[in-house]
């Protein structure tokens, strides 16, 4: 969806990132990154990082696509019953740029928390992407972004009030839009957790590192995705929801609800030793390094 994969796609190169944690780690501390300039054989100024193409070809050749299919397809789907094929065509381009662009932004910027030993703050990325992917998804702009998910087109969406949520949820699962993203996802998830894998298991055996197995990675990463930031999700809509009805307003609803879910997000998932340390200890990822202030004791007085 366009107002998702912006979102989607930063959790997408942000998990790249994470997937070759130690990889990245060690080519920032040997400075293997860099590509010698021809002229004088020293380090130059050209970045190489294989684990960035692989992020960079998949978002480009196979995410990009898939969401340009979907809006060309389901033009009403796609921008949650917003928009149709009347939609300018700068606006199509864009979205098509942003399911690469955005990927690379996740890339870099938990590559940069990474090189810099904010492991933590590192792994939140691809928290924040999938949690924000999933608010639009859950609640969207108005409350009704689950009606929006699962209406096939502008008219289901009128009309979900007819029927109840369970028949509406029914008639999507078996609609031209779900049988074609079934399909989607048969090629572009098993291929991106299979990328994310070998990274990751490539990473722990360079460092010595004895980490979970394959299966076991695979139920962390995808707990991490569907308990930890689909339910933080839900929660958070749940309480907009709640003081909503409370107050009888929209604006009010979305502060107080906001007041309430960010201490409950940052004790749960952002503090030190919430899900965030959790996630790094249980895949194994790069020890977090503490502040320089921090981590070296003060002299003996004399």
């Amino acid at each position: 969806m366009v107002q998702v994969d912006v979102f989607w796609s930063y959790g997408i190169g942000a998990s790249f990132a994470l997937a070759a944690a130690h990889q990245l780690r060690a080519r920032a501390e040997t400075g293997a990154e860099r590509r010698p300039l021809p002229e004088s054989g020293e380090p130059g100024g050209v970045v190489t990082d294989p684990f960035l193409t692989g992020a960079m070809l998949y978002c480009a050749a196979l995410f990009a696509p898939s969401g340009a299919w979907l809006l060309w397809g389901f033009p009403n789907w796609e921008t949650m019953q917003v928009g149709s094929h009347s939609m300018p065509a700068w606006l199509v381009a864009a979205f098509a740029m942003t399911n690469t662009t955005q990927g690379v932004a996740g890339y870099l910027l938990t590559r940069k928390l990474i090189t810099a030993g904010r492991i933590r703050w590192a792994v939140l990325q691809a928290v924040a992407g999938y949690f924000s992917m999933f608010f639009i998804l859950v609640h969207g702009w108005d409350g009704n972004g689950y009606k929006r998910f699962f209406s096939v087109d502008k008219a289901d969406y009128r009309d979900w009030a007819a029927r109840s949520a369970l028949s509406n949820v029914a008639q999507w699962a078996t609609s031209s839009v779900a049988l074609t993203l079934y399909g989607m996802g048969v090629v572009l998830v098993p291929l991106m957790l299979a990328m994310m894998h070998r990274y990751h298991r490539q990473g722990l055996r360079a460092a010595g590192v004895r980490g979970p197995g394959g299966r076991t990675a695979l139920a962390i990463t995808l707990g991490t995705i569907f308990v930890g930031a689909l339910g933080a999700a839900i929660a958070t809509s749940l309480l907009i929801h709640l003081f909503t009805a409370v107050t009888g307003s929209i604006a009010p609803g979305w502060a107080l609800g906001a007041i309430v879910a960010v201490p409950l997000l940052w004790s749960t998932m952002i503090r030190r030793n919430g899900l965030a340390s959790a996630v790094a200890r249980w895949l194994a990822l790069p020890a977090e390094e503490q502040p320089a202030s921090s981590a070296a004791p003060l002299p003996a007085a004399p």
